[in-house]
């Protein structure tokens, strides 16, 4: 079976189409639970979310952040497995027809087997996957196998790649190219800044890809100031932190649907 990168193309088209950024959401697989993490991905969705990543939770990162840190640590004490990750991935693309991706460092996939993992994200639907720490010159195995299965492979870029390591990552990646706004680790950030602005511009002179800007936007004001330079405006531990903050699973579901539908009107400019 074939996965949905197509579909992840077309989305971030039609959103192009429409004059405005695509909004992309992040939520960890199996927080605060697994049922509950694929009704909160329905829950963003349904607020306005054009695509969500869905982050495999893993005990070592260098990407995220504490407060992503702390949802999944919830979620490896609860016992969360790859096959849930497949699972969220699957009844959340089944139930609304939205692309979905998952972020995962290269440690969990190398282990579990690339053909394996590949094989099963295209059958459960998914769009591809957001890899931050597998360097493109050790990437050729995954690339062969995505590729195969339909599959994006979404590479990071940060302010600190010069001009030529920007066309190496992005003329191997596909679906879209995820600049990082900073350097630093995931979470809210009072301003998302110039930098973001000119890495942006940097890396479009390298690609055609659709270049995204995550790390940092947390607002509906800061959504539509990235949505002015930016293809799509990805957030996460802005929506993580509301369901952590949230008194109940109720409430939690609630507040990411309000901050989705928040940020949607954001990247179309009307925040």
């Amino acid at each position: 079976m074939s996965g949905n990168v197509q579909l992840l193309n077309d989305t971030l088209a039609a959103a192009k189409a429409e004059g405005r950024s695509a909004l992309i959401a992040y939520l960890p697989a199996g927080f605060p639970t697994v049922d509950g993490g694929i009704e909160a991905i329905k829950a963003v969705f349904d607020g306005g979310a054009d695509v969500v990543e869905v982050g495999l939770p893993h005990s070592d990162p260098v990407l995220d952040g504490p407060v992503i840190q702390t949802a999944d640590d919830i979620a490896l004490r609860g016992g969360v497995r790859i096959a849930d990750v497949m699972r969220t991935v699957r009844e959340a693309h089944e139930a609304t027809g939205k692309p979905v991706l998952v972020m995962t460092y290269w440690n969990p996939i190398d282990r579990y087997g690339v053909e394996r993992f590949t094989a099963e994200l295209a059958e459960a639907g998914g769009a591809g996957c957001i890899l931050p720490d597998l360097p493109v010159q050790e990437s050729a195995l995954w690339r062969e196998h995505a590729h195969k299965h339909g599959l994006a492979t979404v590479f990071v870029v940060a302010p600190s790649s010069r001009d030529a390591r920007l066309a190496e990552i992005t003329a191997a990646g596909s679906g879209f190219v995820y600049a990082a706004s900073l350097m630093g680790v995931t979470g809210t950030r009072e301003s998302v800044g110039e930098q973001a602005q000119e890495l942006v511009r940097r890396t479009r002179a390298t690609t055609d890809l659709p270049v995204c800007v995550g790390l940092g936007v947390s607002t509906p004001a800061q959504a539509a100031e990235v949505a002015g330079f930016a293809d799509g405006v990805i957030v996460g531990s802005a929506f993580v932190k509301r369901m952590l903050d949230a008194p109940d699973a109720g409430a939690g579901l609630a507040a990411v649907r309000t901050l989705a539908g928040e940020l949607a009107e954001g990247v179309r400019g009307r925040a």
